[in-house]
């Protein structure tokens, strides 16, 4: 399974950025393989709007099927939901935490936003 956890670094030791749509990039993570890839969400950082939308589109790209962050807006959870990407918020610490208590089950499924646009 590939899952893409927001962060403010490339790696796996790196702080969770709690934005989603503005979050500095995303660690991509293979579970099956443990491999790992980062891509900058820093396109999106400056935008007026659409920040969310943009971000679930290149997440939805990379092919994961689960999202850990903090928070998610409406637009974003409305787009990552239509690309049938689970959206996992209240994620803290770092990357391999955040991974570890999704794979511990500690984290469960959000189903709705959990903050209003442009925060």
């Amino acid at each position: 399974m590939i899952i893409a956890v927001s962060s403010q670094g490339p790696g796996l030791a790196s702080s969770i950025d709690p934005r989603f749509g503005r979050a500095a990039g995303f660690v991509v993570i293979d579970t099956d393989t443990d491999e790992h890839s980062y891509f900058d969400n820093e396109q999106n950082l400056q935008l007026a709007q659409g920040a969310g939308i943009q971000a679930a589109q290149n997440v939805a790209k990379t092919g994961a099927q689960a999202i850990l962050t903090g928070h998610v807006g409406p637009k974003a959870f409305l787009a990552l939901d239509k690309g049938k990407i689970q959206i996992f918020l209240g994620a803290s610490g770092t990357v391999a935490e955040a991974l570890e208590a999704y794979k511990n089950g500690t984290m469960q499924p959000a189903s709705a936003p959990d903050k209003q646009g442009h925060w």
